[in-house]
């Protein structure tokens, strides 16, 4: 997501408080346009009825980053805004609505531990899983989940080991708050998004059949408000409180951008990612018997200051993480070209190298990356290779995503890909598992000939397995077909690019790549 993107949707999320009735129709909550707020702003001069409820939860999901990115999140801040509410006299209540452990170049070197470290110090309270908790297999998942100091509630996840919730978290929670108890579900996706090799000894159970197996326990232990924490689908969430109308909120994950939604009588909430906007969420309950919520995003903008404690455990691991930047994960025995004109118009050693990585870390029949992703406008000679030079192959923090296509979607993906030779230009396709031969003199559309996949002619209508970024994915540099084709593996469930080129390095070791004739340029 571009920047200015970022800051249009936080900027237009800081909207008023609204207070969600007890029946509504399936209703998107429209986002006003105000200034961002700072945090004493925030907690300030509060609507009546709101001061009165007994909890504030605060919503964070899908933080793959301590610092802020582009102005906005860090976590430092949101310790500071927790802080800012408990001292205005609120009850605030944090949690996190799954996948933070993992994608990024930090969780590739301390696989999670800095989160969780830096969100000790920031004073979550309660957490649940997202599928890219998985990313490192279950055995460090329960590493993570014993180092935490905030609770856990995993309603449908099981280690077979001990029939027990992963990690000896809670199946669900009742908690009290003031004269209200809340009853806590945690729910998590159970789509292939998570593969078997991840799961050596947990089961991943329908979700939605979890919740109905443990409501009944939160009202036996007298919960007057439901919250389900969830890592799903929104399509999942609102299957999820049409089938149990009895939930009171959805404190949600997994897509990446801002979602605050009615479904008859239960508000849904996803606050984006990366904390670059927090969901404040103050509940009560009525003795009529309605359960009142008052909604409300805050931006973590640069106004907020950092609460000094957490910024020091993300110095801590800033620091560390620049010297495990400059650790040796394998040789390459011959120079790699990287320049910018060769990658943009040609086949290169290093386009072969990236390529692979993709097709290999997504398993499938070809990969085809647009050249612009490749940077470092040079020959990296041989020698060792260290994480900084493969992040500074590639400095950005797009995903591998998996899909399925027809082959003439495969055949239209190539001819857009050369369609500006003999220019130089960023949507010249570096390739793994097929051959082409490309005619520049040929009309654009019409330039690709004698393709091949895995030395077999491309057949139209037989359907291939295509590793390629979320930015191509979304239409970038001019691959507009990707879009309505099937997607295997998600941009939310894929892994970082950066981390797939250092997978593929550290399991090759040694670099020998050569020019194959992938790309035949005539």
């Amino acid at each position: 997501m571009g920047a200015e993107r970022v800051k249009r949707l936080c900027i237009a999320a800081a909207i008023a408080a609204l207070l969600i009735g007890p029946l509504g129709a399936r209703t998107a909550l429209q986002s006003v346009a105000l200034p961002p707020q700072t945090a004493s702003q925030a907690v300030g001069q509060e609507p009546g009825p709101r001061t009165s409820a007994p909890v504030t939860f605060l919503q964070l999901n899908d933080v793959y980053s301590l610092v802020p990115i582009d102005g906005l999140g860090g976590l430092a801040r949101v310790a500071t805004q927790k802080q800012q509410l408990a001292a205005a006299g609120r009850r605030p209540f944090m949690v996190m609505a799954g996948d933070f452990l993992s994608p990024s170049v930090a969780s590739s070197v301390f696989k999670g531990e800095h989160m969780i470290a830096a969100l000790n110090a920031a004073g979550l309270d309660l957490a649940t899983l997202g599928n890219h908790e998985f990313d490192f297999g279950d055995d460090v998942l329960i590493q993570r989940i014993k180092e935490s100091r905030f609770e856990w509630v995993v309603s449908n996840v099981v280690d077979t080991s001990t029939g027990r919730p992963i990690g000896g978290a809670a199946p669900y929670l009742v908690k009290t708050f003031g004269s209200l108890k809340v009853g806590f579900l945690g729910l998590c996706l159970n789509t292939d998004e998570i593969t078997p090799d991840k799961l050596k000894h947990s089961r991943i159970t329908d979700p939605i059949a979890a919740a109905g197996q443990h409501l009944p326990a939160l009202k036996r232990e007298g919960a007057a408000v439901i919250v389900a924490v969830t890592h799903l689908a929104f399509a999942t969430d609102r299957a999820l409180v049409e089938r149990y109308p009895e939930i009171d909120l959805v404190i949600g994950g997994h897509e990446h951008f801002l979602i605050t939604a009615t479904e008859n009588r239960t508000l849904i909430s996803k606050s984006g990612s990366d904390a670059k906007t927090v969901a404040r969420i103050d509940v009560n309950k009525q003795p009529s018997g309605t359960v009142e919520r008052f909604y409300e995003l805050l931006p973590m903008a640069s106004t907020i200051p950092d609460d000094p404690r957490t910024a020091e455990v993300i110095a801590s691991y800033e620091t560390r993480l620049g010297t495990e930047l400059e650790a040796v994960v394998g040789v390459a025995r011959v120079p790699l070209d990287g320049v910018t004109s060769h990658v943009r118009t040609s086949e290169t050693n290093l386009g072969n190298v990236v390529a692979d990585a993709l097709r290999a870390e997504a398993g499938s029949d070809i990969a085809i990356l647009n050249s612009g992703s490749i940077r470092g406008n040079r020959v990296f000679p041989a020698g060792p290779l260290t994480r900084k030079t493969l992040i500074e192959i590639h400095p950005f923090d797009n995903v591998v995503v998996k899909l399925a296509m027809p082959g003439r979607v495969v055949l239209q993906a190539l001819n857009s890909g050369v369609d500006k030779l003999p220019a130089p230009a960023g949507m010249f396709p570096q390739v793994s598992g097929l051959k082409a031969i490309v005619d520049p003199s040929a009309p654009p559309g019409s330039r690709v000939r004698n393709v091949q996949v895995n030395g077999q002619p491309l057949q139209l209508d037989r359907t291939y397995t295509v590793a390629i970024s979320d930015f191509t994915l979304r239409g970038g540099d001019g691959y507009t077909m990707f879009a309505d084709q099937r997607i295997l593996i998600g941009q939310e469930a894929g892994t970082l690019i950066s981390t797939a080129i250092e997978k593929y390095v550290t399991a090759t070791r040694e670099i020998t790549q050569e020019i194959e004739g992938r790309i035949i340029v005539r």
